[in-house]
């Protein structure tokens, strides 16, 4: 099996989640991950246990630039470098995740006539997975309104430490874990992902001493490099600051609310573990943050706040009474678990092993 993906965590969490379940299903499964030699993969992949082989990254530009007229050069020399990989570990078949290396991967596994499986993280597919999904009819979607010819909504493989978690019974050791009071008021999860939020981030050190007062506990992940000393509290609740957590299973056990950007993943992490949240899309981009966060929303699980509507005031007029409203967090929550999925790494297991066999029936 070789998965292709990689350079943010979008691509590489559901990757490593689905390695994972071709591995329980078979331990002596062969799994090689293609990716580039920047991302985050570098770190991931080898962390899990699994090969990684890089290749050159292709970019695909936008407008009309020198890049532009270097990219069937580069692109060529992408596909090749993908194809010898496939060769030397013998591929079965390829799938895909997106990003810059897996166009040079559906092109070298077309060339080679290997089954091809494809996984779209996003509300709006990529330019990699619109071209992969010509190639295949064995298309999955993490959403329901993701278009994609032939695509079958799947949901998002996750990590079991997400899909299985129970979140009341590890309420105690996760508060515990990360010096939150048993016996204090809800817990608000601050989070921008590993490489942080500035917009969140600014927002809430503004705020430490007011939640702190108001009795609301924070849990603030600010991203590598960008922590922050909160003000003395006093007698205060808790306002715990990590850059990083390596337990974001634990994180979300303790939290009462999430309030985070709406990446694709986050946003099925907090589905399938039904937690209420408040969604910052980021503001850039081709604006599929919004997108992801439309479902949940619409069926009450989550709100969203702009980016530039985050600051301290928006903090004292929703945040504050809102995670003092029980009754509601409680709706919420069940509204949340309602969209969310839980074995989308077994729906899309499924979807692989039905490629192969499609192709065993066909013949290569």
């Amino acid at each position: 099996m070789v998965l292709a993906g990689g350079g943010t965590a979008g691509h590489v969490s559901p990757l490593l989640a689905l390695a994972d379940e071709l591995r329980r299903r078979d331990p002596n499964v062969r799994v090689t991950v293609l990716g580039t030699a920047t991302g985050l993969e570098t770190r991931l992949v080898p962390q899990r246990g699994y090969p990684l082989r890089t290749i050159p990254k292709v970019a695909f530009p936008r407008k009309p630039s020198a890049a532009l007229l270097r990219l069937p050069q580069s692109l060529k020399a992408a596909v090749d470098a993908a194809g010898a990989i496939l060769d030397e570990v013998d591929a079965d078949v390829v799938v895909g995740f997106g990003g810059y290396v897996s166009t040079p991967a559906y092109l070298a596994a077309r060339r080679r006539g290997l089954p091809i499986a494809i996984h779209e993280q996003n509300v709006r597919p990529g330019l990699a997975n619109r071209l992969g999904a010509r190639l295949t009819r064995f298309v999955a979607t993490t959403f329901a309104a993701t278009r994609l010819p032939g695509a079958r909504h799947l949901g998002m493989p996750l990590r079991t430490e997400i899909s299985g978690l129970d979140r009341p019974a590890r309420r105690a050791e996760a508060l515990e874990h990360f010096g939150l009071d048993a016996d204090g008021g809800p817990v608000v999860l601050v989070t921008g992902g590993s490489s942080g939020a500035k917009r969140l981030n600014d927002t809430f050190a503004a705020r430490v001493r007011e939640l702190s007062d108001a009795g609301i506990q924070v849990l603030h992940v600010t991203g590598a490099g960008k922590t922050f000393e909160p003000a003395a509290l006093g007698d205060g609740a808790p306002y715990v600051v990590r850059e990083y957590s390596d337990r974001m299973d634990l994180a979300f056990a303790a939290a009462d609310l999430v309030v985070s950007r709406a990446g694709a993943g986050m946003v099925c992490e907090l589905t399938a573990v039904g937690l209420p949240a408040v969604y910052v899309p980021l503001p850039i981009g081709n604006g599929e943050q919004r997108f992801n966060v439309a479902e949940v929303v619409a069926a009450g699980g989550g709100l969203v706040v702009d980016d530039a509507e985050l600051l301290p005031a928006w903090v004292d007029r929703v945040l504050v009474p809102l995670v003092r409203d029980r009754e509601r967090l409680d709706l919420m929550a069940t509204a949340a678990s309602q969209v969310g999925t839980r074995d989308g790494d077994r729906r899309l297991a499924d979807l692989v092993e039905e490629a192969l066999a499609s192709t065993s029936r066909e013949g290569r």
